[in-house]
């Protein structure tokens, strides 16, 4: 079981939106605050991305060729050829539509910035807590060799981008929805072993990773601190600590927000009856399921997937 792809999937609610952007020097463009989460890969050029948020305590820092940026709440921000230069937001008039997305053209007549901006559509009112104990912004270069399989995903994205051909509709969402998974990848496999706190130890750790692995993969067994413990080959104690430290809440509590995490994903992508939902997510009756999903939901389950499906 990949639990990182999973822990994004339970996340996602709509497919990424994107568009290239061209600036010439002098340009700056301004983003407001967005739901979800930010992402912008420079495929030619230089440029500044400047914090414009009072909750994302970062200096503005400069951007290069091959440079991928994941800003995890979607904060406003903007992109400028020099931190000096104003930065207004876009108008209607500068998009051009065409190729697989459309392109964004701003600033004057100096040098050539392109850039890859958009948006992947998270569930940021319950975020899985490998996605908050990300910094603010990851700021990921791809130069000297770094990241290499982001980088290809990078230079892919960059040709079909500049000479769109048959296929590139296809290819370039796809693209975009693999690259979330390559960034994060990337940044968790980037922390040093021996410092690595959180779910980037987590993800490695001979106990807890095998542990997660198996709730994620069968969240409807009845799973204890005992077994898992057992399977871990360590104390319950030593394992419950372990786990604890590493994950940011304990065994029990993540199974709890792992069901209703999967539960939530059946109510809104699928017909299957609440019945079902309870038996592959633990619970031995739907009346148990029911009075565990509106603890943690605030109301019953078919009036979650009603309200999900009229949004």
């Amino acid at each position: 079981m990949d639990v990182l792809t999973e822990a994004l999937n339970s996340m996602r609610t709509q497919v990424p939106t994107s568009v290239r952007t061209e600036g010439r020097a002098p340009w700056g463009l301004r983003l407001p605050p967005a739901a979800g989460a930010g992402f912008h890969v420079v495929l030619r050029g230089t440029c500044w991305l400047v914090p414009m948020d009072d909750e994302v305590h970062q200096e503005p820092f400069v951007l290069g060729t091959g440079d991928v940026v994941f800003l995890r709440n979607g904060p406003g921000h903007a992109l400028a050829d020099h931190p000096s230069t104003p930065a207004h937001e876009e108008r209607p008039d500068q998009f051009h539509p065409g190729g697989p997305i459309g392109t964004l053209t701003v600033g004057g007549d100096g040098p050539r910035t392109t850039l890859l901006c958009g948006n992947y559509h998270l569930d940021q009112g319950r975020p899985h807590p490998l996605i908050r104990q990300l910094p603010e912004i990851v700021h990921l270069s791809t130069g000297l060799g770094r990241h290499p399989e982001l980088s290809a995903a990078v230079g892919l994205l960059a040709a079909e981008l500049e000479n769109p051909r048959i296929g590139s509709a296809g290819i370039v969402p796809a693209l975009i929805e693999s690259l979330l998974l390559y960034i994060l990848r990337a940044w968790l496999e980037s922390q040093p072993a021996a410092t690595a706190t959180g779910w980037a130890a987590a993800l490695t750790d001979p106990a807890v990773a095998p542990a997660l692995a198996s709730l994620h993969e069968k969240p409807d067994a009845q799973w204890t601190v005992e077994s898992l413990a057992r399977s871990a080959g360590l104390s319950r104690a030593a394992f419950a600590r372990r786990f604890t430290a590493l994950v940011g809440e304990p065994p029990m509590a993540y199974l709890t927000r792992w069901r209703m995490t999967t539960a939530a994903r059946l109510l809104r992508e699928s017909e299957v009856p609440l019945t079902t939902v309870a038996a592959r997510t633990g619970y031995g009756s739907e009346y148990a399921f029911a009075k565990a999903f509106k603890r943690e939901y605030g109301q019953a389950p078919g009036g979650y997937r009603r309200q999900s499906r009229a949004a």
